[in-house]
């Protein structure tokens, strides 16, 4: 696994041992960037604050951040996961433009007193509720900045709810994996 563009384009990530963690693959992580680089109108990773929930190796995250963001906020339950989110952002060198919680991504309460996030990767294990669980609760805790693009990664069989408050720009199918683009429009709009 590595970075697949930015200024840090074919540096190595580590990856999990076993099967707790499902990283994105090369191919669907550079599918994704392309999208968002070439594919929404009016939207930069360029000084992006980017929010990785259920971020495994922190692998979206911090693709984002070889590409132009300015920080990464990386949350995951696991102490293996954040163990792998620590060294690859320390082998990148990016340790001091990220930030790593503990804490339930499908329950993530207040972004306050934070700024909201202008991008979202959202990787839950599939097939367990959790993507619809975890943007309600963006939502309601305000985590997400107007017009912020949030990308969802699930099983290719599972019809995800999409709140109103997000607007559907794409989705994609690589083999069982499908990624919904959305986008932030505001409580009430």
């Amino acid at each position: 696994m590595r970075i697949v563009g930015g200024k840090f384009k074919g540096r190595s990530l580590s990856a999990p041992d076993g099967r707790d963690t499902r990283p994105t693959t090369d191919r669907v992580r550079e599918a994704i960037f392309n999208r968002l680089e070439h594919g929404i109108p009016g939207f930069s990773i360029d000084g992006a604050r980017v929010l990785d929930l259920f971020a495994g190796t922190g692998a979206l995250g911090l693709e984002a951040l070889s590409r132009g963001a300015k920080h990464a906020h990386f949350i995951d339950n696991s102490d293996s996961a954040r163990g792998l989110i620590r060294r690859n952002a320390d082998t990148l060198g990016v340790i001091g433009q990220c930030k790593l919680w503990r804490r339930d991504a499908a329950s993530l309460g207040s972004c306050t007193p934070m700024s909201p996030y202008s991008l979202v990767f959202l990787d839950p294990p599939y097939d367990k509720g959790l993507a619809e669980r975890a943007l309600t609760s963006m939502i309601s805790g305000s985590w997400l900045a107007e017009n912020a693009v949030v990308v969802v990664e699930e099983a290719a069989k599972v019809d995800v709810a999409i709140p109103d408050e997000l607007t559907l720009l794409g989705e994609h199918r690589y083999g069982d994996t499908k990624v919904l683009t959305l986008q932030f429009r505001g409580a009430g709009e």
